[in-house]
């Protein structure tokens, strides 16, 4: 008997690939009374992320602010910016793919130039390439005993955006030096044409308070809505937020001793949720009288399924690149950000932060790093993204040359459910099997078979196992005997 396969095909989007590069990116700063620097913060934004045959091209701009002393030890300020492209090759590429890129800094170095510093800055990027497929499975097989099943199918929808977030507030301080703010997402959901994103901008202010510099820290949140064509139920969704732009704008009131700071920041998120289709799929089958050649296809998807949030306080000793010692008197831990790793259990990885301090009536900094480990309890196994932002940090020496650290981390992870499906893209039929000639056979089963098994084995329907055996129990014991009849024909 030949087989007829009844297909059933559909188009989704799936990830092409992630690529890592890097760029170095620097910036000279001309001044004669530029003494020491004391303080840098780099700000990157994405400005094009294009993806052609064999290459992604991505784009973008820092803007550099620098804090230092001039000849009479004042503090002083400077900002400049730089426009850079950079590239990643893959040869699964193509143009028609889309890519999203997300930027970082990984380190900056400062180094006398002539007159003036000049500031290199390692700039990496994260790049997600994204392209849509056609997948092709089989809904029957005429002519072979199949089994089907209800399968649940997933496509990946990206989406993408930018929102402004507005405040104001008073802060004890006579001026601004930089502003630094980190921005996470701590829910989001898609519904009928848009996307909910709502999260926290933790920033912090490097101020000047009595002559000398602080750091001031908030806590801002935001909730704003992408338009999504593509979005159509409810869904639980997964996105990041990068702060794309920051201006802080102060007001000093002399009479207050108070400055009034306008906040104004652009957020650019980027994310992906899952729509869903409920198939029927045949995921195995075979025939009586001959061999069936199968192939098959597995899909892993892992979808989103809620946003779990931690607070932790962190501390211990800190490693300090300058030498500290009771000479040095501690003004403020500026710039704070965390790197990190996932681990079975949570995270852990180490802060960062520019430590200023006065010694012998001159301010001067160094960088520092706290290492730090948390656990994340309720996390499943599936949980892919961890971020972690810092809310504040504090240094003080715990003995003459050791600098001991505190801090306040918020944590956020996109947990998710891990789905697979397996089912059966093509089906050939193969050599004739040998008929037996036994009006009655005994089969001895293995323990743990189900009747889906049994069937396969004995050349049967599950149906006609089920007649011929109605005590039968599924799954077997393996102490079963299992009788097949096979009727007499002319």
């Amino acid at each position: 008997m030949s087989i007829n396969s009844q297909f059933q095909t559909g188009s989704f989007t799936h990830r092409v690939a992630v690529l890592k590069s890097q760029s170095m990116v620097e910036i000279k700063l001309a001044g004669q009374d530029m003494v020491e620097i004391v303080a840098v913060c780099p700000q990157l934004s994405l400005n094009s992320c294009e993806v052609s045959s064999g290459r992604v091209n991505y784009g973008g701009r820092l803007i550099v602010t620098v804090v230092y002393t001039d000849a009479e030890g004042k503090l002083c300020r400077i900002q400049k910016g730089a426009e850079f492209s950079h590239y990643a090759d893959d040869e699964r590429l193509a143009p028609a793919q889309r890519g999203y890129c997300r930027l970082v800094c990984e380190r900056e170095q400062v180094r006398r130039d002539g007159s003036g510093f000049a500031v290199a800055v390692v700039v990496g990027a994260e790049i997600s390439v994204y392209d849509s497929a056609q997948r092709s499975y089989l809904s029957a097989i005429d002519g072979a005993i199949c089994r089907t099943d209800s399968a649940k199918l997933y496509s990946m929808v990206n989406f993408s955006g930018e929102s402004e977030v507005e405040d104001d507030f008073d802060c004890v301080a006579s001026d601004v030096l930089i502003p630094s703010a980190q921005a996470l997402v701590l829910d989001c959901n898609a519904r009928a044409g848009v996307v909910e994103v709502s999260g926290e901008i933790y920033l912090a202010l490097l101020a000047v308070r009595d002559g000398a510099p602080v750091n001031l820290d908030r806590i801002i949140p935001f909730k704003c809505e992408l338009p999504c064509d593509e979005a159509l139920l409810s869904r639980r969704a997964c996105c990041s937020a990068e702060v794309k732009t920051l201006n802080v704008n102060c007001k000093v009131n002399e009479e207050r001793g108070k400055c009034t700071v306008d906040f104004d920041a652009t957020l650019a998120f980027s994310g992906h949720f899952f729509e869903e289709e409920e198939v029927s799929c045949v995921s195995d089958a075979f025939c009586a009288d001959s061999e069936l050649n199968l192939s098959f296809n597995e899909e892993k998807t892992t979808v989103d399924t809620d946003f779990k949030v931690y607070s932790e306080r962190v501390g211990g000793p800190c490693a300090a690149k300058a030498k500290i010692d009771y000479t040095c008197a501690f003004l403020a831990a500026a710039m704070p950000r965390a790197e990190f790793e996932r681990t079975p259990d949570g995270v852990e990885g180490s802060i960062t932060a520019t430590l200023l301090y006065e010694q012998g009536g001159e301010v001067h900094s160094t960088e520092v790093n706290m290492p730090f480990s948390v656990a994340l309890s309720g996390l499943s196994d599936s949980c892919r993204t961890v971020s972690v932002a810092v809310c504040g940090m504090s240094l003080r020496q715990r003995a003459e040359g050791e600098c001991e650290g505190e801090a306040v981390l918020k944590i956020s992870a996109a947990d998710g459910e891990e789905h697979t499906v397996r089912y059966v893209t093509e089906a050939t039929e193969g050599a004739p099997k040998s008929a037996c000639d036994s009006a009655v056979s005994v089969y001895i089963p293995a323990a743990g078979d189900g009747l889906w098994e049994t069937a396969k084995r004995l050349g049967e329907s599950p149906e006609s196992i089920r007649l011929s055996n109605p005590d039968l129990s599924f799954p077997l014991s393996g102490n079963e005997r299992i009788l097949i009849y096979r009727p007499k024909h002319g």
